[in-house]
């Protein structure tokens, strides 16, 4: 989903590891657009992508305003922000203790 957003130009992608954390999921990823436009294309493109893959999506939420979308696997939950909201709600401070899983692991797969 990372990859996804990234070829999207996604802004400051974050992948936390959250397992041992929560039972919420296992991990997040995070990013941000640069308007609500930038940030219906990455999640519309997540959600295509995952579909063709195969991957069940469990719950889309945010779409039809686009300032913070929530995309749910179970396992894994992305969240897509708009700059300001990202800035708003700080959702990586919740979780200062995850490991933070740096974009080029990913990329280089």
């Amino acid at each position: 989903m990372a990859r996804i957003a990234l070829d999207k130009k996604a802004k400051d992608i974050l992948i936390l590891d959250l397992r041992g954390l929560t039972i919420i999921a296992d991990y997040f990823v995070i990013c941000s657009g640069g308007s609500t436009t930038h940030v219906r294309a990455i999640a519309e493109s997540i959600e295509e992508k995952s579909k063709k893959a195969g991957i069940k999506i469990i719950g889309i939420e945010g779409l039809t305003h686009s300032r913070w979308v929530l995309i749910d696997y179970g396992d894994l939950i992305v969240h897509v922000f708009e700059e300001g909201m990202r800035s708003f709600y700080e959702i990586e401070k919740l979780w200062m203790d995850a490991r933070s899983i740096p974009i080029g692991e990913i990329v280089n797969e």
